[in-house]
C-alpha cells in the first residue's frame, strides 16, 4: 500500500469515500457518520491547515485518513505532543486489514514529526469501533460527553491515546 498527501483534485474521492462509509454504518444501525455530512468544504479545510492523506492498493484508491496537529474541540488546548488522527475510511471491498494499516502509517507520520503520542476519539455508543482501537493498542484516557457537532448537536466522545514512543512487538 502506498500513501500520498490528498490535493484538492482528491476532494471528490475523499467525499465520496466518506459517505460510502457513513452509508456502511447506517445500513447496520452505527450512528455515527451522516451522508453529505462532510463535503467538498470540510476536507478543502482540512487540506489546507492539516494533512490529508490517500492510501492506494496498486492504482486503486484503498482509504483515506486525516492527521491533525490539534484538536481543541476534543482535547482542550495542548502541548505539542500529538498527533490526532480523524476520519480513518476504507473503500468498501479494501483488502483486510486496510484500516489497521493505514492507522499504523499515520502513526509513523506523528512519530516522524517528533510528537511521542497518537490521539484519536470515537463515539462513546460504538463499541466495535472502540474495541478495534483497543486492539491497535490505544488506550482509553477520558470521556467528552459533550462534544459540539458541526451542526451544533452535542454527542459523547472516547478520548484514546497510544504512546508512540515504546518499541511495539507488531513494528519489528
Amino acid at each position: 500500500m502506498t500513501h500520498r498527501l490528498a490535493g484538492e483534485e482528491d476532494i471528490p474521492t475523499l467525499v465520496a469515500l466518506y459517505d460510502a462509509a457513513a452509508h456502511w454504518m447506517q445500513g447496520r444501525g452505527i450512528d455515527q457518520w451522516k451522508p453529505g455530512e462532510k463535503g467538498a468544504e470540510h476536507f478543502r479545510g482540512r487540506i489546507a491547515s492539516d494533512e490529508v492523506w490517500i492510501a492506494y492498493d496498486g492504482e486503486a484508491v484503498t482509504g483515506a485518513y486525516e492527521v491533525w496537529w490539534a484538536d481543541e474541540p476534543a482535547w482542550g488546548e495542548q502541548p505539542p505532543v500529538a498527533g490526532y488522527v480523524h476520519r480513518l475510511m476504507t473503500r468498501r471491498g479494501a483488502p483486510a486489514g486496510t484500516g489497521r494499516a493505514m492507522l499504523a502509517r499515520a502513526e509513523r507520520r506523528i512519530a516522524a514529526a517528533g510528537r511521542g503520542r497518537c490521539r484519536l476519539d470515537c463515539v462513546s455508543t460504538n463499541p466495535r469501533l472502540r474495541e478495534y482501537y483497543e486492539a491497535a493498542g490505544y488506550t482509553v484516557v477520558g470521556e467528552l460527553p459533550g462534544k459540539v457537532a458541526a451542526d451544533g448537536s452535542t454527542y459523547g466522545v472516547l478520548l484514546l491515546e497510544k504512546d508512540l514512543r515504546e518499541p511495539r512487538p507488531s513494528d519489528a
